[in-house]
């Protein structure tokens, strides 16, 4: 019956609400991620800084990039490769593309209606804007009961089943003991609440995603004369145009949408929860950082990985076979044993971070739902560690399948929260794009410009002050020599 429910939601439902509502948000906002795309770089060097007491726009990238990028990266893209054929890669792209301008607006969104709790902390997701933006608690009250299930709960054993697995694999090691060790470590991280998952994130998300981006980028180079063939036959295949591959368009979307979806989480609602932690001067300044975690994740890493697999001549048409296993082998093809390792090391890497990241987005959303109930946040924590060992030593199918039917009514509620609130996201991106042709290089967010909506002073006061901007004169003067002067 789950299987029945899940190709339904995520081989229909899914598909026409990513693509379809992602496809609108782009042509409404004037293909928002592509006009930002190199604003995005700018916007990095000022990502840095960060109130006092409160998470710099570049930790809250860190933390989602923790849940990006994770074991749907390694094992998702394999499973996509396996499923879909290379034609499902293209699909991924497609998803990423409409998936950029849709976690630009939900993050935009879940800055604009944050609150300030009682520890100074702010606190946002769709739960939030659904609730001041749409006053519909009760719909917000579910939209967290499907993130603390799905990620809280559901995502965090299946990413333990797949690290443990793949360490058996690589080093034999006992998946009973392994679990252990994992669910102590990550408890020792969830008791110093989000600053300290954030100060973990800082340090190993870069490690572990410039150091897969590096050893990908070595295997790809050592077969480059491949390379421009190998995306031919991505895209040919995407369409059903290459006879090996022929059969399999119908599975190449869903396999590419699904996991695509999985890989970079766009639309979802999940990165927003993140988003809203970070001090930022304007909302849409998060949601150009975030819109960028999802073209690093699927355009540059799920490629990577796909590129890998399809260029180590392991992979064949009709492989049967895990995800995991399909990349470890496939890099273990071109650089020897040590790729196996490699992989296992790097997935573990990949799994440790995102349950950190999963686990958050289940404790902002319980916070959203009970309140600040310490009881509850401590009965949390410990069923989630309880989860993650029973996910390291049980077979998962069901769960998974289960998962990705939540994963779905996820996006069904967010993105039609997000098609509600899109006027209200279009005059919040008009107010910043307005400063920016005016010449301003950090633009200001101003809450007295929207007294018609529901939002916290404390995270947004009114009448904040505003960098002057220079005429054109000025600015001609100020760049003058002396002598000019």
């Amino acid at each position: 019956m789950l299987e029945v429910i899940n190709d339904f939601l995520s081989g229909k439902v899914l598909i026409v609400l990513i693509v379809g509502l992602g496809s609108y948000f782009t042509i409404r906002s004037r293909f928002v991620q592509l006009r930002h795309f190199f604003h995005m770089f700018s916007v990095f060097g000022d990502s840095l800084k960060s109130s006092a007491g409160q998470l710099s726009s570049f930790q809250a990238l860190m933390l989602s990039l923790a849940g990006r990028v994770g074991a749907g990266n390694i094992a998702g893209v394999g499973i996509a490769v396996t499923l879909g054929g290379p034609g499902a890669v293209f699909w991924m792209w497609v998803t990423a593309l409409v998936g950029m301008s849709s976690s630009f607006f939900e993050c935009s969104l879940g800055q604009l209606y944050k609150r300030c709790d009682s520890e100074g902390q702010y606190r946002g997701g769709p739960s939030y804007y659904i609730q001041h933006g749409l006053q519909k608690r009760w719909l917000g009250m579910i939209m967290a009961f499907l993130l603390l299930v799905t990620f809280g709960f559901a995502f965090n054993g299946l990413q333990a089943h797949a690290v443990t697995h793949s360490l058996k694999d690589a080093f034999n090691f006992d998946t009973t003991y392994s679990g252990i060790t994992m669910a102590v470590l990550l408890g020792l991280v969830f008791v110093g609440g989000i600053k300290r998952i954030a100060k973990v994130a800082d340090l190993l998300v870069p490690v572990k995603t410039l150091a897969y981006i590096g050893v990908t980028l070595y295997v790809i180079v050592l077969q480059i004369d491949h390379v421009p063939g190998m995306l031919m036959t991505i895209v040919k295949s995407a369409f059903g145009l290459d006879q090996a591959f022929g059969g399999l368009i119908g599975s190449a979307i869903i396999m590419g949408v699904k996991r695509g979806v999985f890989a970079n989480e766009a639309g979802l609602g999940s990165a927003p929860n993140v988003a809203a932690v970070a001090s930022v001067e304007h909302p849409v300044a998060q949601g150009v950082v975030q819109a960028f975690s999802v073209f690093l994740d699927t355009f540059i890493i799920c490629t990577c990985t796909a590129l890998l697999i399809l260029l180590s001549g392991f992979y064949t048409p009709g492989f049967e076979g895990d995800g995991i296993a399909l990349t470890q082998n496939s890099l273990a093809a071109v650089v020897g044993e040590w790729g196996r390792v490699f992989i296992s090391v790097a997935l573990s890497l990949f799994v440790f971070t995102s349950i950190l990241y999963n686990y958050y987005l289940g404790e902002s959303n319980l916070r959203f739902l009970i309140g600040e109930n310490r009881k509850g946040l401590i009965a949390y924590r410990v069923l989630v560690l309880v989860l993650i060992f029973w996910g390291a030593v049980e077979n998962l199918g069901t769960v998974f399948a289960f998962a990705d039917i939540t994963m779905t009514l996820l996006a069904f509620v967010n993105l039609i929260a997000l098609f509600l609130l899109f006027k209200i996201a279009l005059r919040v991106l008009k107010d910043y794009d307005d400063q920016r042709a005016a010449g301003i290089k950090t633009p200001v967010f101003d809450s007295s410009k929207f007294p018609d909506l529901d939002l916290d002073t404390k995270a947004w006061p009114a009448n904040p002050q505003i960098p002057a901007v220079k005429t054109e004169a000025e600015a001609v003067a100020a760049n003058a020599s002396p002598a000019q002067r």
